[in-house]
Order: structure tokens, then sequence, then C-alpha cells
């Protein structure tokens, strides 16, 4: 077998990008690794440090009398985070059977991390919803029934099947959705969703936004921006950016 590589507590101990470098060259192998158990657990510390970021965000934003809505006229207040239900290991288990293999960022985030909305308006930045705020909506917590999440997913999935019989030269890679594009969070007509490629049995996967990254990346460019990562175009936007973006833990 070789010896550990130790994969944790070099993440720990800061060897992060070093760590994601080497489970990504793994590809989906890193299944069959003897050291999958241990890549996982990294996955996971990347989701506590991810859901610490979110919750010292959004601490600084209700502090500052941000209004979390939603990304319509009626701006109908919203949840900045609900953390994972009893449900979220069952829901991986059921993103498996569905689509295939999920990527292990991906799970480690619905039973750590949860749903998390950003969207909403800051008494100092008007323009705060036009900056991408973070949105990842997997475990479907906006949804009003158990099984609606699951519904949508599954409609999304069978219209890519449609596409890809009917036309295969531009289907593309299925998609789950997980956040509106940047303009649909600004209350604006937009593109198609953000999401997770799927099926992808590799350690990190690949997040499809306007620029495809790795999920991990995505995050980290996320959170050095303070949650909202595009310009607004307005110079409050950096006034507070700067408060934000204090003490955020690196993935």
């Amino acid at each position: 077998m070789g010896s550990s590589p130790r994969w944790l507590i070099r993440y720990q101990n800061g060897q992060r990008d070093q760590v994601w470098q080497e489970l990504r060259q793994f590809g989906d192998g890193i299944r069959e690794s003897p050291w999958f158990g241990e890549a996982q657990l990294v996955c996971d510390e990347m989701a506590r440090r991810a859901r610490h970021n979110i919750e010292l965000i959004i601490e600084r934003l209700t502090a500052d009398g941000y209004r979390f809505h939603a990304n319509d006229d009626d701006q109908t207040p919203m949840l900045p985070h609900v953390p994972p239900t009893p449900g979220a290991a069952e829901l991986v288990n059921w993103l498996e059977q569905r689509f295939g293999t999920i990527p292990m960022t991906l799970s480690s985030w619905l039973r750590i991390v949860g749903d998390v909305w950003l969207v909403g308006t800051h008494p100092r930045w008007k323009t705060s919803a036009s900056a991408d705020p973070l949105v990842i909506d997997v475990e479907g917590s906006r949804y009003p029934g158990e099984s609606s999440i699951r519904s949508y997913f599954d409609g999304e999935w069978n219209e890519w099947l449609e596409h890809r019989e009917e036309d295969p030269d531009t289907a593309g890679l299925f998609v789950l959705p997980l956040a509106p594009d940047r303009l649909h969070k600004e209350n604006v007509s937009g593109g198609g969703p953000y999401g997770i490629v799927l099926p992808d049995g590799c350690a990190d996967g690949l997040f499809a936004w306007e620029t495809p990254m790795p999920f991990v990346s995505y995050l980290n460019w996320v959170f050095s921006e303070g949650g909202f990562p595009w310009p607004s175009g307005e110079d409050s936007q950096w006034d507070v950016r700067y408060r934000l973006v204090k003490d955020l833990l690196p993935l």
C-alpha cells in the first residue's frame, strides 16, 4: 500500500494547494485508492472551514443591517443559511443512485454545510445583489416539500437526456443546478444556473458557472471577496468587502 500521503495533517498545516493537486491527480481512481477515507476527511475539513466562513459572513452582514431576500420583485425575506437536515446523508445516496457518483466535496458540503443564500441588499451598498452573492442550494431548503428538490433535479436530468438524444453535439455535460446565475440573482433575465457537473467520482468536482473551475477553487475565490465576487460598480462594495474577508479561512 505504501506510506500514507498524510493529506489531512498536511492540509491542516497549510499545504492546501498541494493536497488538492494530489487529490485531483487521482481522478475518479480515488474511489479505489487505499487512501479514499483520508481524502474524504480532507473534503469534510474543507466543508467545516467553509461553514465557518459562511457563518462569519452572515453574522457580519446581519450586524450591518443586511436584508437577505429572494431574487424577485417582492424581495421576500430569506434565511441565509439552513444547516443540513437529518436527511442530508440519504440525499447524498439518492444523488449517487440517480446520477452516478458525485464529487466528494459536494457530498461533504451537503452533509456539513447545508444551503446558503447570500442574495440581498446592504444598507450602505444598494447594488450588493449584483455582485454575484454566494448561493449553494443542494438540499432544497427553500422548496416547500421534502421531495421537491428531487423532482426538480429529476426534471433537469430528463430534459438534458432528451436534449442529448435529439442533438448530442450541443447537449454538453449534465450540470446539477445549485444556484441562479449572477444576473438572475439580481432579478434580471440571465443564463442557465450554476452547478456541478455529474456524474463525477473525483475528490473535487467541476463547478460550472461563467468560467468552469474546480468547486474548491470557486469557493476560495468567492470567500476571498467576502462572498460577493463580482464587481458591482459601487465604491462602497470595497469597504464592505474589507470587513467581510477578515479572518476567513482558506479552503
